[in-house]
């Protein structure tokens, strides 16, 4: 390891970077470098600015990844090398608005009725039934799921922060169920190759693709779609927003007043709207 990609890592340890952010920016830094094929600190405000046109302009690469790029690429040169260049407030890379995928909740039914395997079921009934996200699931330990509460403690989920989620009691059976027939490690899904690991998440992301279209739904639903379903289906059965809010681990109610969108009820309620104030037209 260079010296510099050193204290670039040590300026992030510093600024509490999760670990996948650093992997991230640090990525970002050697794709900069690798297009030139010298070392980034001896490159020019010029060419970096020639860079990111390469990459909207030749690659076309998506708003959110030239962003990541531009994150951290701007941190190597502000922070780690102390230079401040026009060209970081030039890109400006702004983030879109996509509504994520709903499936009903007989969709959803189907979806888990069409999975094989008590492990695969059981990690899919906790992204939906307690709204986890898939680094949350599998990086699950024995110890954080509390049966006489019937609750999941989420530790250093997403932007670090802890969280307590309420199980129901189908899936803490389901949990119960896996639990007797799993082997005795800390981790509920170890890694069967990598001791003290949880397991891949690829792995899991095929076998929710596959299972939805052996459920014949046609939609793009990864992992994530769980999550999705689970707030919006809470919503439909009345639940506050800024609950939902707290269970999800959202930061913004602005991340998740975006559901309040998906639901049926409240499309039942706009349709109706619609028809009073058209009537007398």
């Amino acid at each position: 390891m260079t010296p510099l990609r050193q204290k670039m890592i040590e300026d992030m340890k510093l600024a509490d970077f999760a670990e996948k952010t650093q992997e991230a920016y640090i990525g970002a830094v050697r794709s900069l470098a690798g297009m030139y094929h010298r070392s980034p600190d001896r490159l020019s405000e010029a060419e970096v600015r020639a860079y990111f046109l390469h990459l909207v302009e030749e690659r076309q690469l998506s708003r959110s990844t030239v962003r990541q790029h531009l994150c951290g690429v701007r941190f190597f040169y502000e922070t780690t090398l102390g230079r401040t260049w026009q060209i970081f407030d030039l890109v400006q890379p702004h983030r879109g608005r996509a509504l994520p995928v709903v499936l009903s909740r007989g969709e959803v039914q189907r979806w888990l009725n069409a999975v094989r395997g008590l492990r695969p079921q059981t990690q899919m009934l906790l992204g939906y039934g307690c709204g986890l996200r898939i680094s949350e699931v599998l990086g699950l330990r024995r110890p954080r799921i509390d049966a006489e509460r019937r609750q999941i403690h989420v530790v250093a989920g997403k932007g670090r922060k802890d969280r307590y989620v309420p199980m129901s009691a189908r899936v803490l059976e389901r949990v119960q169920e896996y639990l007797r027939q799993a082997p005795p490690a800390d981790l509920l899904f170890p890694s069967p190759y990598f001791p003290g690991q949880p397991v891949d998440p690829k792995g899991l992301q095929t076998t929710v693709v596959k299972a939805a279209a052996a459920a014949g739904i046609a939609k793009h639903v990864t992992f994530h779609t769980l999550r999705h379903c689970y707030a919006t289906h809470l919503l439909e059965c009345g639940v506050d927003l800024r609950i939902i809010q707290e269970l999800l681990g959202h930061q913004s109610p602005s991340t998740t007043a975006v559901y309040a969108h998906l639901t049926d009820k409240s499309l039942d309620r706009l349709a109706q709207a619609l028809a009073e104030i058209t009537a007398g037209l």
